[in-house]
């Protein structure tokens, strides 16, 4: 009988107090001492996890990393990974970043957001980031978007060929919830592999959010879902991704040098 590697996860789906730092890590560690109390072994926060996004680059930049380090200390105060969004300061322009801390507080993935909101601006402050992410939770390989990043399914396939779940942290706005719940359950399926989705929910920056956290199986079924309302979402991951590609080869199909060609 196959043995699967398991996880048991949190995700906390957050009223973000809008660029107040201090309050929010300090409303996230009750959060994570909640997880611990529910046997998590992994906890993630949605987008900018302690700002809100936004586009005043001059209360959220860092240049010292120094939401990295408090995060860090309380992934080893409390045993438990952390996964958590913020800003870096980089010079003329910032990059919207998401980070692993794991359970010793070591950093083992710190992706930056490859496509900057547009239409919102976030261009105009923001570099897009160039480079895929991955980690090891409990032998699960995982990657990480953020938000926006969900409408380009191009870096869902690439990061597919490696990862076995892949974790979506947004500021995503109520008035496009259908989106969300459609492109979470398109990337899933036709990646066959986790999506686990964090939101923000409330009155985020003067953007309302209704969180619609989930996690959903590399088959498209949403495992389970915290719609409206603060709260944190508990999953137990079993990583059968790829025996489900086994019994259901769809990638084997691909064809991606024809796909270039194409361009």
């Amino acid at each position: 009988m196959q043995a699967f590697h398991r996880i048991r996860i949190a995700l906390a789906q957050t009223a973000i107090v809008w660029e107040e730092k201090e309050q929010n890590i300090k409303k996230a560690e009750e959060q994570i001492k909640d997880a611990v109390n529910h046997r998590s072994e992994a906890i993630f926060f949605p987008e900018m996890s302690f700002t809100g996004f936004s586009m005043n680059t001059d209360a959220t930049k860092e240049r010292r990393d120094e939401t990295v380090r408090r995060v860090q200390s309380l992934a080893r105060q409390y045993r438990i990974a952390v996964g958590f969004g913020w800003v870096r300061d980089c010079g003329e322009t910032c990059e919207n970043h998401y980070t692993i801390a794991d359970c010793g507080g070591r950093i083992v993935s710190d992706y930056t957001k490859i496509h900057p909101f547009s239409f919102a601006g976030e261009d105009l402050r923001f570099r897009g980031g160039s480079a895929l992410s991955y980690f090891s939770l409990n032998g699960i390989i995982c990657s990480t978007f953020v938000c926006y990043d969900l409408r380009f399914p191009e870096i869902f396939q690439a990061a597919s060929k490696t990862a076995h779940a892949i974790i979506v942290p947004a500021n995503w706005p109520a008035k496009r919830s259908a989106h969300w719940q459609t492109l979470l359950r398109a990337r899933a399926i036709e990646n066959q592999v986790y999506i686990l989705a964090v939101n923000c929910t409330g009155d985020i920056g003067g953007i309302r959010c209704t969180g619609g956290s989930c996690v959903i199986d590399p088959e498209g079924t949403v495992r389970s879902v915290l719609h409206n309302g603060e709260g944190i979402l508990y999953a137990e991951l079993t990583d059968d991704a790829e025996d489900i590609r086994r019994g259901f080869p769809v990638r084997h199909d691909r064809r991606e040098e024809l796909y270039k060609s194409l361009e």
